[in-house]
């Protein structure tokens, strides 16, 4: 591979600001806002993994004072000055008990409804805003067109039970309960699929890694519908709600667009040599669910636009745009991918945790190619 300050400079100097269409303005001014009122005393529950510190860096950076409960890890990656109460939301709420007030508590972590439970007993009446970090997976079916906040949730047979199979509903019985324990002052943001640095999970990151390395890409129909948001536009966003005091359900992912404008964005930012190398394939659905290959899981951020998932990749976000949000270039979302990448351990980069192996790849190629010759 490329050493990192070689593939960066080249980087650099081959990018444009894509933007995926977006109306000026929607783009330009993620960075340029003016804090709205006085400083706020804020409460981060989490604030380590993807989105956590974007959002204190950003808070920090603001005149902001956050505090942060966690269980204690990776905290070296917050900026000094931010207060630390070490605890569990499973079984150790020690820290947050007392008399203390913040003016917002931000819970970015929570899946079970009891996480919404135990920690609103200890801290009803000590906040003047909830942001419940939720998801768009909160949503019933996707074979409507243009979901907005309004559309049916999921439910679960047994609300009792935790189990990632009912990842949706829970976070639906998550909003709920936010509601009981913090009346009138709740915001409630639903993130898509999110991307760039610190995407762990790889879902997005696995697309500029794979198309960096060059040659024949196998993709998903190139028609289908992609939809995704930098993380640092959702954390900045997040903390300007507070500041503005905003309240509410909002949906909280990119403008839809497709495979084929997604990959051909990160295409256009790579190396002109990397470029030229690039061919993208895109075998049909049926050969696809013949070879087994995975939507979201090997093909990441692909679902099969058909049946109850038609839609999965064309969320409504209007709302949540007139209350604010914007989008950085893609551009600066593969740039920052990839520079980000190639600061992890060695093993990370070796092994994603999305997407299909080259080995994979290679052996679906190969059969595709015998099947257009027979």
């Amino acid at each position: 591979m490329t050493s990192r300050r070689t593939f960066v400079r080249s980087l650099a100097a081959t990018s444009g600001a894509l933007s995926f269409g977006l109306p000026k303005g929607l783009w330009e001014r993620a960075e340029a806002f003016p804090r709205q009122g006085k400083p706020l005393n804020i409460l981060v529950l989490g604030g380590t993994g993807q989105t956590g510190p974007f959002q204190i860096h950003y808070a920090v950076a603001r005149g902001h004072k956050v505090t942060v409960f966690n269980r204690g890890r990776r905290q070296t990656e917050l900026p000094s000055g931010v207060e630390h109460l070490i605890g569990d939301r499973n079984d150790n709420l020690e820290a947050l008990k007392g008399s203390k007030t913040w003016d917002v508590i931000i819970d970015n972590p929570t899946t079970f409804p009891r996480w919404v439970r135990s920690a609103g007993e200890v801290l009803k009446g000590r906040t003047d805003q909830y942001v419940f970090i939720s998801t768009i997976s909160v949503f019933d079916k996707w074979d409507q067109p243009n979901m907005d906040e309004n559309a049916p949730l999921a439910t679960m047979p047994d609300p009792t039970v935790e189990s990632m199979q009912y990842y949706g509903a829970m976070k639906a019985l998550s909003e709920q309960e936010s509601e009981k324990y913090y009346p009138g002052k709740v915001t409630v943001i639903r993130p898509g699929l999110i991307s760039g640095p610190r995407d762990e999970t790889d879902r997005f990151s696995y697309w500029p890694i794979r198309m960096a390395r060059g040659g024949e890409v196998l993709t998903a129909p190139l028609d289908h519908a992609a939809q995704i948001i930098d993380g640092r536009d959702l954390a900045e966003w997040t903390v300007r709600m507070c500041e503005a005091r905003t309240y509410g359900i909002y949906n909280a992912t990119g403008l839809s667009t497709t495979h084929r404008e997604m990959l051909n964005g990160i295409r256009s930012v790579l190396p002109s040599e990397t470029q030229r190398t690039i061919t993208l394939t895109s075998p049909d659905l049926a050969f696809l669910r013949e070879h087994k290959v995975r939507p979201w899981a090997e093909l990441p951020v692909w679902m099969p636009n058909e049946g109850e998932t038609l839609y999965w990749n064309k969320c409504i976000v209007s709302k949540a745009i007139a209350a604010g949000l914007t989008f950085r270039p893609f551009a600066t979302t593969v740039q920052d991918t990839l520079s980000w990448h190639l600061t992890r351990p060695a093993e990370n980069q070796a092994k994603l945790r999305s997407g299909l192996t080259p080995e994979r790849e290679a052996e679906i190629l190969k059969a595709w190619h015998a099947r257009k010759k027979s």
